[in-house]
Formats: C-alpha cells, sequence, structure tokens
C-alpha cells in the first residue's frame, strides 16, 4: 500500500512539472503565431472594406471582404480577398442567380480596359461564385481607382452592372500582407 501512495504521488509530482513547462512553451508558440496583443481572431473597417484574421493550424489567416445587401437584408453580392498560395491575391466573388454563365464577369476598374472575363466556377445556395487571380499590377490598380464594376449579363439577355466601392480597400489590404507575412 505504500508503495502505490509512494507511485500515486511521483506520478502526481511528475504530472506537475510537466504541466508547468506546457504553459510556458505553448504560450511561446502561440505568441509567435498569434495575431497582434495575442488575440485569437481580429476584425476591422477600413471604408466600405472590412478585414477579418482568425488563427487556422497555428498560422494567420486574413481575408478582406465587402458584401453588399438589399434594403430587404438580402445580400445581393459579396466580394473576398485573401492572400494567394504563390504570392499576388486571390479573388472571390459570390453574385446573384439569373447570370447567364457563358460570358463571364467582366471586372472594370473605373474607365480602364476590363479585365476578365471571370468564369463563374459553381453555384451555391446563396449565389454563383467566380474566382479570379490578382497579380501586383492589378492589386495597384485597384488600390489606385474608386470603383470596380462587375458588368454581366443577365438571363434576359440584357447587360448588368455591379459597382463596388474601392474607398479603403489600399488600406485594408495593406495591413492584411502586413499581418499575413507575421
Amino acid at each position: 500500500m505504500v508503495h502505490r501512495h509512494f507511485s500515486l504521488k511521483a506520478a502526481a509530482i511528475c504530472a506537475a512539472a510537466f504541466s508547468a513547462s506546457l504553459p510556458a512553451a505553448f504560450a511561446q508558440q502561440q505568441q509567435a503565431a498569434s495575431l497582434p496583443n495575442g488575440a485569437s481572431s481580429l476584425q476591422e473597417s477600413y471604408q466600405d472594406w472590412q478585414l477579418a484574421c482568425g488563427m487556422q493550424d497555428n498560422a494567420r489567416v486574413c481575408t478582406v471582404t465587402q458584401d453588399q445587401t438589399q434594403k430587404n437584408g438580402q445580400r445581393l453580392l459579396a466580394v473576398e480577398l485573401r492572400v494567394g498560395q504563390k504570392g499576388g491575391l486571390t479573388g472571390t466573388l459570390l453574385l446573384p442567380f439569373g447570370i447567364l454563365f457563358e460570358p463571364g464577369v467582366a471586372a472594370q476598374i473605373d474607365d480602364q480596359q476590363p479585365v476578365g472575363p471571370l468564369k463563374f466556377r459553381t453555384c451555391l445556395p446563396n449565389g454563383c461564385v467566380a474566382l479570379f487571380p490578382i497579380d501586383r499590377a492589378l492589386t495597384q490598380r485597384l488600390k489606385a481607382g474608386t470603383e470596380l464594376k462587375l458588368n454581366v449579363t443577365t438571363a434576359a439577355e440584357t447587360p448588368l452592372s455591379f459597382p463596388v466601392s474601392l474607398k479603403g480597400l489600399g488600406a485594408a489590404l495593406d495591413r492584411m500582407v502586413a499581418l499575413s507575412a507575421r
């Protein structure tokens, strides 16, 4: 009985010593891969754009988004930008139903030449998705622009343009890139 009591006491001491060393190592690892001030998530607004960051698989994941809704609260469109796997940015557009797939989306910054056509990838219950890579030159054009027009053709074969404000995008992208690099 004495031997068993000693084993339990020794195990408790070893467990206490082991667990005392864990918080320091865990805190050091979390600090290396956390957001500012040790936060696990972050949300900031930059005029018409929102920045959201969180931790995923011990890495920072940030997105810059703009959602547009109708007066009844139904989402009209959403734009999401994130740092791409090969550098640059990746953009995701979520547009409403009733758009022809074949012509795709022509993205036009102010009155510049349109980028695209961007092809639709799929439709989800809340709209249709188009993806596009954004290189450094296009990023600079987006930052310098005032409006992104997403030009599509409706199922009734009429042109339709969705205006997206670019106010605050430059600051939001700069902050996203800075947070993603750490």
